[in-house]
């Protein structure tokens, strides 16, 4: 077992600890252990806030709308088909939107070290720094999903005509989306806690089923932030709904943020992909169906219930850990578990599948199931945002022109 699988497996081992409170004496340590971090961990993001909204760290102005989709938790709420609804929303108002990700996962780029960048500064000298990686330029999509992580590729290859950008400084992607790509909105995937970056709205996404995960903070839990942060928001997205009454868990939420608006929604899955011929059926297939279900995402319950949902007997399953980069022996093995189960046919989710490798046709098909997002509650809100939006307005000077292109890439 090489270091990556020991990795994964201590992940997974660590989820099965801080989510399902496994028993076990070195299990209980752990959870001891990590309650502490946690208390370490709120006092930073405490302190972090503060510097900002004190304005003892500024934030930086790009001179056009920046829209960020985030969430409190840590994965599981839906935001990727979340972002795809709003970046065609905005594009058929006829803004040329771009879609900025820190690209979670994906291939590392080489680091300029601390003590380089210090004795540059020193010196007077401007160090060559990587640009932003352009996963999309709007027209092609460039990169592959081990370049660019799953998350963008899959938005560049579901957003034609939009531009996604990389890279872990979103203000120096924002300034070569709007140089370079011709970008006069910027969406700011998973940008609720980046907030070096002005934000001109904040959209939160919270999980009906598990709006706080599981109550506690990292490291001991999926809080990214104290529920009392949902005062940031603008629009509450409340994802997952499925027509149970959610009166209770907004009266929550109102205690946080009276104000925000609140739209609910849903994932609706639409179709099936074979991988192979790229041909789609219809949902019907799953009815009745024996199934293989394979993923590697934050939730895979959420996953393997909705094909039960859908009708489907789920005979098989193997869940790696989130992005989890597929090998062929995974997929091997797995076929031909699920051939011995004499199973239907195999489906992953759709990021789960930008992630595999090139495998042969098996005697099993393989599918990814297509899910998009709907709003069941608050479409004409929805609406109503993206015209005040789009709207032709005064804006500000950014406060870096084009000088601030090497200064940013030298942060």
């Amino acid at each position: 077992m090489d270091i990556k699988d020991r990795l994964e497996e201590l992940e997974q081992w660590a989820v099965e600890v801080i989510l399902h409170d496994k028993p076990g004496l070195k299990e209980s340590m752990a959870r001891f252990f990590l309650h502490g971090l946690s208390w370490i961990y709120a006092g930073l993001v405490a302190l972090r806030l503060k510097l900002y909204r004190e304005r003892f760290i500024r934030d930086h102005h790009l001179g056009v709308p920046v829209i960020s989709i985030g969430n409190l938790t840590v994965g599981g709420t839906g935001k990727t088909p979340v972002v795809e609804l709003l970046a065609r929303a905005i594009q058929k108002e006829g803004r040329n939107v771009a879609v900025l990700s820190r690209g979670y996962k994906s291939k590392r780029q080489k680091r300029v070290r601390f003590w380089r960048k210090w004795l540059a500064k020193i010196r007077g000298e401007t160090l060559p720094q990587n640009p932003p990686r352009v996963v999309s330029d709007g027209k092609n999509v460039l990169l592959d999903s081990y370049v660019a992580g799953d998350e963008p590729f899959m938005l560049a290859n579901n957003l034609p005509g939009i531009p996604v950008v990389v890279d872990k400084d979103r203000i120096k992607a924002g300034l070569y989306a709007i140089e370079k790509l011709g970008a006069d909105v910027l969406l700011l995937d998973d940008g609720l806690q980046y907030i070096r970056l002005k934000h001109r709205l904040d959209m939160v996404l919270i999980d009906r089923t598990q709006p706080w995960g599981n109550g506690f903070l990292l490291p001991r839990g999926t809080l990214r932030e104290s529920p009392r942060h949902l005062n940031r928001a603008s629009y509450i997205f409340l994802t997952k709904c499925d027509g149970s009454d959610n009166t209770a868990l907004i009266k929550e939420m109102r205690k946080h943020n009276r104000v925000a608006e609140i739209i609910e929604c849903r994932h609706n899955a639409k179709y099936l992909e074979n991988i192979h011929t790229r041909e789609r059926v219809s949902l019907e297939k799953l009815y009745g169906a024996h199934v293989g279900a394979v993923s590697g995402i934050a939730v895979p319950e959420s996953f393997e219930s909705g094909l039960k949902k859908l009708g489907a007997r789920v005979d098989a399953t193997r869940r790696y850990a989130d992005h989890h980069r597929f090998t062929a022996k995974d997929i091997a093995d797995f076929v031909l578990r699920c051939e011995k189960r004499d199973v239907d046919m195999i489906v992953t989710t759709e990021k789960d599948f930008v992630r595999f490798p090139i495998i042969p046709v098996a005697d099993v098909p393989i599918y990814f199931l297509r899910v998009e997002i709907e709003i069941v509650s608050g479409k004409e809100t929805f609406n109503r945002m993206i015209r005040i939006l789009c709207e032709p307005r005064e804006v500000p000077k950014p406060v870096y022109g084009s000088e601030f292109v090497v200064s940013a890439m030298e942060e």
